[in-house]
């Protein structure tokens, strides 16, 4: 069975937000994201189950300008592919992490972290966090070049060692734990 790893009370905070739940259907996550006002307008699901392939789809009719995130106070957004690596980079980096900005792309599309840059009301410094893939690298620079066109921002690119943000989460929680000995 494949873990996750990411933070209960991560979790739960997300939840409590109603931005993040288990559909009764088919117990798919499913990550909200909302506009100004708190209404939804996005949706992504992504499969719950650890064998077979998994699943990942926005809901049909979903506004990209409003994908999952957080808006933070300090200014800095963390852009990312998926929900869940979003959500494993703040269980990797706890620290304040609710002063800080974050949006799930679900995908490589420029749309979201360009909304989200126009909500903020002071964006000081945008990290992109993409996957360490050659779609996560392309992206990084067509997004790079769009924020310092339409928003005079230099952005900075915060890559994962592995592939995505929650291998880096996993490989650091395997390596966490201890190894029971025989004796």
């Amino acid at each position: 069975m494949k873990h996750r790893h990411i933070d209960r009370d991560v979790i739960a905070y997300f939840a409590k937000e109603k931005t993040l739940f288990e559909d009764s259907k088919y117990h798919n996550c499913v990550f909200v994201g909302t506009d100004e006002q708190g209404t939804p307008r996005h949706a992504h699901k992504r499969s719950a189950n650890s064998f077979g392939k998994s699943f990942r789809q926005n809901v049909e009719g979903s506004d990209p300008r409003y994908s999952f995130h957080h808006i933070g106070t300090d200014g800095k957004l963390y852009a990312f592919e998926a929900p869940i690596d979003m959500l494993s980079f703040i269980t990797m980096y706890p620290d304040d992490w609710k002063s800080h900005s974050y949006v799930a792309c679900c995908g490589t599309s420029a749309i979201p972290v360009m909304s989200m840059l126009s909500r903020m009301p002071c964006t000081q410094e945008v990290f992109l966090c993409l996957d360490n893939d050659a779609a996560g690298r392309a992206a990084s620079l067509r997004m790079a070049e769009q924020i310092a066109e339409q928003f005079g921002i230099a952005s900075d690119r915060l890559t994962p060692q592995n592939k995505d943000w929650n291998d880096d989460l996993c490989a650091l929680e395997d390596a966490q734990v201890p190894f029971l000995e025989m004796g």
